[in-house]
């Protein structure tokens, strides 16, 4: 048996030991730390929403155009989408690791884009929004009144006022998004009496919007001699709905969390 080198050549094997750890220490005064290190690729979401229309529909009239006009984007690796009952659409769009998330979500937006002629009107008067962040949600959290003064309607409204505009404040935090139904207006329809008056639900929507607008109204006197003026004024939209939202969500650059 061969002697051991390490042993019989002490002073040489304490110098491999020292130059081992000054290598090391080296290195580790060179690596990059970082609290939450980006092991996650890039990620750029694409959401928006048709109503009224089933998944198939949405596949058909939404996704596949824009899925068509997305891919390919610059350092895409690959793409997913998904579509609900409700109308909601989300497009995820990977990139590779190291990619400018802030450049590839100009990229995506440029792409969606040349998509808007094909979409929809309904969709198009929504908007599509582009947004660079992860699908993954890193912190859920509600608010409730203990003593049972403030009700959900209460609650709703005090997290689209104070609680979400904080959120999005900080730094990282890519979307707030509420975990349930904000203020709106809920109408149902009956076929039988839409049916004898020759009426559609379009027909109901285009009445709701034209009691409902934001517009300039003008003025009087302007173009006159008369030394006053007088703006005139409107009621303009509803403002007492009914909304039953009691938590909020939060989604980050990196990470989704919810708050």
């Amino acid at each position: 048996m061969k002697n051991n080198i390490f042993i019989n050549k002490y002073v040489m094997a304490c110098a491999i030991a020292i130059v081992i750890t000054l290598v090391g220490f080296i290195c580790m005064s060179t690596l990059p730390i970082e609290q939450y290190p980006n092991i996650a690729p890039p990620t750029v979401r694409v959401s928006t929403s048709y109503t009224g229309a089933d998944a198939n529909t949405i596949m058909k009239s939404v996704v596949q155009p824009l899925e068509e006009n997305i891919n390919g984007v610059p350092g895409m690796t690959y793409i997913t989408s998904s579509a609900s009952a409700s109308g909601d659409v989300s497009i995820q769009v990977y990139f590779e690791q190291g990619t400018d998330p802030d450049i590839a979500a100009v990229n995506v937006q440029n792409r969606v884009s040349r998509a808007t002629a094909l979409l929809p009107a309904e969709v198009t008067k929504v908007g599509v929004q582009v947004m660079k962040q992860q699908s993954n949600i890193l912190h859920i959290g509600a608010l409730k009144s203990v003593d049972g003064k403030y009700d959900a309607d209460f609650i709703a409204n005090y997290i689209d006022i104070n609680v979400r505009p904080r959120l999005m404040r900080i730094t990282g935090v890519g979307d707030v998004m509420a975990l349930g139904n904000t203020y709106a207006l809920r109408i149902w329809l009956k076929p039988d009496v839409m049916a004898q008056y020759g009426l559609e639900p379009n027909d109901v929507f285009a009445a709701i919007g034209g009691q409902s607008f934001v517009a300039a109204t003008g003025s009087l006197g302007e173009q006159s001699e008369n030394a006053y003026q007088y703006s005139m004024e409107y009621k303009g939209t509803l403002k007492r709905l009914r909304s039953s939202t009691t938590s909020c969500c939060v989604q980050a650059t990196a990470v989704t969390c919810c708050a």
